[in-house]
Formats: structure tokens, sequence, C-alpha cells
């Protein structure tokens, strides 16, 4: 099992003419993924060649859709285009749009957002400004590399790229079912905690690590959730301990105000909901390690 992905996600790429599309479109593929063509205005009709492949290019995600019953779109779109892209996949009312670029404008992600909260087909947005969503052996939608990890009995969910390659990479040889960059802008399409539910929704996961940072009150909210909602064990890392109070960090989202979305803050939170929290991210891993000997 796994959540927002299967082996039988149908994935179409908007952008894929570009060259970041084209890059790591190759690398869906070479991961498994059905990535089955891409979407680029004015250029309908052309093919591209991959390695193994030969995807078609439409000129709208609803054409797309109708000739491939793709399921998935990733968004490799610049920051100025891509909210025009995503609003266009939720009106063709793909189930899932995955929005890989970075620098989009607030106002334009809470306007995509807010259509796919209201649209009637219930698309799914994550990010933007994340590396996406894999299922180990299944499926990959994204950038994050798909050969530092495989199948398993753990979920992930980052608002941090690079932290996320670095928990899979430390929990390789205990696996994942899913991995979920949710993106670290101060609006973003997926949670934490609409991550957090679909993991205990899903049988096969049996545990879940939550990486946050500095900022807002996102995983405030989240230990709340758990408290109430969330029966499997999660542990969780909050970047930016040793970051100065009042500084605006790397991520959009990462501003410090007061006592209120600094790390202690939030790990103090998150302890308080049973969560075990990790100093470090090797720390957090090895806490995984103790749950997981304990649920065998």
């Amino acid at each position: 099992m796994a959540i927002l992905l299967t082996k039988d996600s149908k994935i179409i790429v908007q952008g894929m003419t570009g060259s970041e599309g084209r890059k790591h479109t190759q690398r869906m593929l070479d991961a498994g993924s059905q990535v089955v063509g891409g979407v680029t205005p004015g250029k309908a009709g052309q093919t591209v060649d991959f390695t193994g492949a030969a995807l078609p290019v439409f000129g709208s995600v609803a054409e797309s859709i109708a000739a491939t019953g793709a399921d998935v779109s990733v968004v490799f779109v610049p920051p100025r285009f891509a909210k025009a892209a995503v609003s266009e996949a939720i009106d063709a009312g793909i189930g899932l749009v995955v929005v890989i670029t970075e620098g989009i404008p607030v106002h334009d992600t809470v306007g995509f957002c807010a259509q796919a909260a209201t649209f009637p087909a219930g698309t799914r947005v994550v990010g933007p400004n994340c590396p996406g969503v894999i299922s180990p052996g299944a499926s990959n939608a994204g950038i994050i590399p798909a050969d530092i990890t495989g199948p398993g009995r753990i979920g992930l969910v980052s608002k941090s790229g690079t932290l996320t390659y670095q928990m899979m990479f430390e929990l390789r040889d205990i696996g994942f079912s899913t991995c979920v960059g949710i993106g670290g802008d101060p609006v973003i399409g997926t949670t934490h905690i609409d991550a957090l539910q679909a993991f205990e929704d899903d049988p096969d996961t049996a545990a879940v690590v939550m990486i946050g940072e500095i900022g807002g009150d996102a995983e405030e909210r989240a230990a709340d959730y758990i408290r109430a909602n969330i029966t499997k064990p999660v542990v969780g890392y909050i970047a930016g301990f040793t970051a100065p109070e009042g500084k605006t960090m790397g991520h959009a989202g990462a501003i410090v105000s007061g006592s209120a979305g600094t790390a202690e803050a939030k790990k103090d939170a998150l302890e308080a909901a049973g969560v075990a929290v990790g100093k470090t991210p090797s720390d957090t891993a090895k806490l995984m390690r103790e749950i997981v000997k304990s649920l065998s």
C-alpha cells in the first residue's frame, strides 16, 4: 500500500519539454513510474525521446487525460506561469498535482489551493516548492532520488527536500511506504496534518517520521492533531535549533516571531503530544529504529 501514489498511477509532466522537465521525466521513468506524456501549450503533437520511451506532448491537461487516462500531474512550469498550469490541471479534474516550482507568488498559491479545495473533482495539491512524492518501488512523482531507499513500513512527511533525502537514506534498510515532501512555502496544498491522516489510514504504514522547521505554527497544529487523532507512533525532527531568533531563514515560511515558531516551542508541543523528537536527523532515525524494533 501507499498514499497518493501507486504503481498504477499515470503521470503527465507539465513543462516536460523544458530542461528541468526533461531531466526529471527521465529520472521518473528510470524509477519505474508510469509517465505517459507531457503538456506544453503550443507544442501539441510533438514527441520527446527518452531512454526507454518516446512520450507524446499535449496542448492541454484535458487532452492528455483523454488520451492517456493520466491521474497525476507533476508541474515544472516557471513561477509566472505556474498558477495557470495548476489551475488548468484542477479544471481538468486530475486527482493529484505535484508542484515542484519554487518562487511562486503566495497570492497565486492561495488561488489555486482554494480552487482545489472547492473543485468537485477533489484535486489534491502537493507543494509548491517541494521535491514531490515517492512510493519506493512503485512510483515517483517529482525530483526525489529513487535509489536511496526501498519499500517498507515507515511513512515520511517533510517540509525540507534535503532532509527528506537524508531521512530516507538513514532508514534505507527499513524502507518507506511513501515519502511526501510538502514544501516550505507559507501556503501549501497538503499539510503535515493531511499526510499524517493518510498514513494513519494506510494499513501498511506502521509508523511516521514528521520533519518540520522553524517558522509558523504548522507543527504545533500537527501536534494537536496527533494528540486527538493519530494512533500510530510518530517521531519528529525540527530543523533550525541553532537558528538566530528574528532571522528569516532559507525557506519562505521559516520566520520566527517571539516564542511561537521556534524549534524549541515546536519540540515542546510535539513531545507533549507523545511524539519523540530528535535533536539531529540521525538522532531522529535512531528513535524510529527503536520504534520499529518494538513493533516487530
